[in-house]
């Protein structure tokens, strides 16, 4: 007689397979279909919905004035006008090139320099943490007060210091200068965290095998510490470019972002808001920003989920 291998699923497996499966109830599904629903309206409806109503605002010509309805077609005529014709773009876009550069090199080295003396264990290493993020709790439009307190060239504190009368905001070729030490000062406490949450996840032992290797110091961190931070390097590479292309408060609280101080940001909000109310050329402009940030932004997501899809 045939004996068969067909295997028959016990039956305190069966009912706790239907247990699982029917651990939600009815209600639980309503409460979750709603802590889920509000949250993705509410993002649909603030986030993606104006986004993709600007792209289609970007073709075309419209000043706020008689609705929906006097809206006009335009076609990428704004995109050739902005790259061909319009004057304050190309400054502008200088202007957040450099900004970018310079917090990818001064605000990012300074913020790793004290995340690796922070994570020394020094003495009141927590104290000198606090006072470091302190300015980035600060809003950007605080900031930009303070710069006029430091850089002003009445009652500054750099010409009060230096008994000099140098015209730090009022200069073309100085007033980005200044204005860009602040904002890499806010910049380098945020760096500096993220560093530190990355030195604080590194493994301890890779330290002790460089060490007993005869690594000094400076090899360890060159080759086995700072590779290890590829991770958090990605992140603040992201986050240094959002923060150069948003800039946009410090710069507007200052002198609304003119003489020197022009920002793609700054361009957007003349457009939409401002006397002109080309609200399809402001939209182009921000299409722009929003384009390139998104390479970076793309880059990011495509490192992060190669890394969990198993191979």
């Amino acid at each position: 007689m045939a004996i068969s291998t067909a295997t028959v699923e016990p039956a305190p497996v069966r009912e706790l397979s239907h247990r699982r499966s029917s651990r939600l109830t009815r209600t639980d599904k309503i409460v979750l279909a709603i802590m889920l629903g509000i949250p993705t309206a509410l993002h649909v409806a603030f986030i993606w919905a104006p986004a993709l109503f600007s792209v289609f605002l970007s073709f075309t010509t419209w000043d706020g004035i008689g609705g929906l309805r006097s809206i006009t077609w335009h076609g990428v005529a704004n995109y050739h006008q902005i790259f061909t014709i319009y004057p304050p773009f190309w400054p502008a876009f200088r202007h957040n090139i450099i900004w970018l550069a310079f917090f990818l090199t001064v605000p990012t080295v300074l913020g790793l320099l004290l995340a690796v003396l922070l994570d020394k264990q020094i003495k009141f290493g927590r104290f000198y943490q606090s006072v470091l993020y302190m300015p980035v709790v600060l809003s950007t439009a605080l900031m930009g007060f303070i710069v006029q307190l430091i850089w002003s060239p009445d009652q500054g504190l750099v010409n009060g210091l230096t008994h000099g009368t140098t015209d730090w905001l009022g200069n073309p070729r100085l007033n980005l200068w200044a204005v860009l030490v602040v904002a890499g000062w806010r910049h380098a406490g945020y760096i500096m965290v993220l560093y530190l949450a990355g030195l604080k996840s590194v493994d301890s032992s890779l330290r002790e095998a460089a060490a007993i290797d005869g690594a000094n110091e400076w090899q360890t961190f060159r080759q086995v510490v700072f590779p290890t931070l590829k991770p958090i390097n990605i992140v603040v590479l992201v986050v240094t470019v959002i923060e150069s292309l948003r800039a946009f408060d410090i710069v507007y609280v200052v002198n609304r972002g003119r003489n020197g101080l022009e920002l793609l940001s700054v361009l957007v909000t003349n457009n939409i808001i401002g006397e002109a109310s080309r609200i399809g050329y402001g939209s182009a402009i921000g299409v722009i920003l929003l384009l390139i940030s998104l390479g970076f932004i793309i880059t990011y997501l495509f490192q992060t989920f190669r890394k969990e899809v198993p191979r």
